[in-house]
């Protein structure tokens, strides 16, 4: 781990309690939904990761517990460092606290995370769909989500059909 990088992870996990993992230089802290928007805020304002680089949400299986994760990929401009916050979450109908007021750009990124996977950020500002239509029924990222589509065929006449001669109309 980077030395830079201690402090903030010795804070996390004292005050909240944050699991660390480490793998590949990469550092990630595990944290409950309930503290995720204290943490967010001490790693803005005591260790300057100002920039909320991205969002991104897991569905491992329906079956397992938990079911989903939401990890944060944050960013301390002045020291170079990076560091990922994850927060596993069960069930059907996951929430989380918004992050809206600690970075204002989590407000795209958790409207697309809903509209996919179904993941409600509650006290959102405007969670509404952003990619699928408004009238479109669940959550087409969801492991559950019926696929309804038709299969390919990839069959074709080995008569008509030369390989040994260009695609051309005669």
């Amino acid at each position: 781990m980077n030395i830079n990088l201690q402090p903030a992870v010795d804070a996390l996990r004292e005050r909240f309690a944050a699991d660390l993992k480490e793998f590949r230089d990469e550092v990630t802290l595990y944290l409950t939904p309930e503290t995720i928007v204290p943490a967010a805020e001490t790693l803005r304002d005591e260790f300057g990761f100002a920039m909320l680089l991205d969002i991104v949400s897991i569905d491992y299986w329906p079956e397992l517990e938990p079911r989903f994760h939401v990890a944060y990929q944050l960013y301390n401009l002045e020291s170079n460092l990076l560091l990922r916050l994850r927060v596993p979450l069960n069930g059907n109908a996951p929430s989380l606290p918004t992050l809206t007021g600690v970075w204002p750009n989590a407000n795209w990124k958790e409207r697309e995370i809903w509209d996919m996977m179904g993941i409600r950020f509650e006290e959102h500002p405007d969670l509404r769909r952003i990619l699928m239509p408004y009238e479109w029924q669940g959550h087409p990222l969801r492991k559950d989500y019926p696929l309804g589509y038709e299969e390919v065929q990839y069959t074709f006449n080995h008569a008509e059909v030369d390989a040994r001669k260009p695609y051309a109309k005669e």
